[in-house]
């Protein structure tokens, strides 16, 4: 038998509870929760796996994971961000602070200070509490990646609806551009 791959596991765990919940033959709450023990099972008719995945393996995923992807609650277990399914997810408005950053490729830059940040495939937009994070986000898409710093104090107090993520990853349904500015260009290495 051999080792589990956690990082398999969390992929898993992500398309299931973020983008594609049939392809395992679960259905979300609206708060896009599903019973751990539903997604254990679905996860092990699916197959694949060196040996059947366990509460213990899922949670070793929920724990340990990096970006803290997934919280557990009450025998229930969600993706806390990065939804693309249909079904709208119900998110907990909470108190953002001042400043948040958004990193993004410099071809974008235009649009989105002509019409504001926008979910586009997702659900909401990514929002990150450091400049360190918003960069690493924004070097995905290659090339220049501009650093865009929020007022998310002032969109707050203006009405704009704020999430969070987890430790690092704040959510809002759209951030209009008058809270926007640019602060930082940094070349992918």
């Amino acid at each position: 038998m051999g080792e589990l791959n956690y990082v398999s596991l969390s992929k898993a765990m992500s398309k299931a509870l973020r983008h594609r919940p049939e392809r395992l033959g679960i259905s979300l709450a609206p708060d896009g929760s599903v019973e751990l023990r539903v997604l254990i099972d679905a996860l092990n008719r699916r197959g694949g796996w060196p040996r059947q995945i366990t509460e213990e393996d899922v949670m070793q995923v929920v724990e340990h994971g990096t970006k803290q992807r997934f919280a557990v609650e009450g025998g229930r277990i969600r993706a806390r961000y990065g939804h693309s399914i249909p079904l709208r997810v119900e998110y907990q408005k909470a108190e953002p602070p001042a400043v948040l950053y958004h990193g993004t490729a410099e071809k974008n830059v235009d649009s989105i200070m002509a019409d504001g940040l926008l979910p586009m495939g997702r659900q909401v937009v990514h929002l990150s509490a450091d400049v360190e994070t918003a960069q690493q986000v924004g070097t995905r898409h290659g090339g220049q990646t501009i650093i865009l710093r929020v007022d998310a104090a002032a969109a707050a107090r203006d009405g704009v609806a704020f999430y969070a993520g987890n430790d690092s990853t704040w959510l809002a349904d759209r951030v209009p551009p008058q809270y926007l500015s640019q602060i930082e260009r940094m070349t992918r290495s």
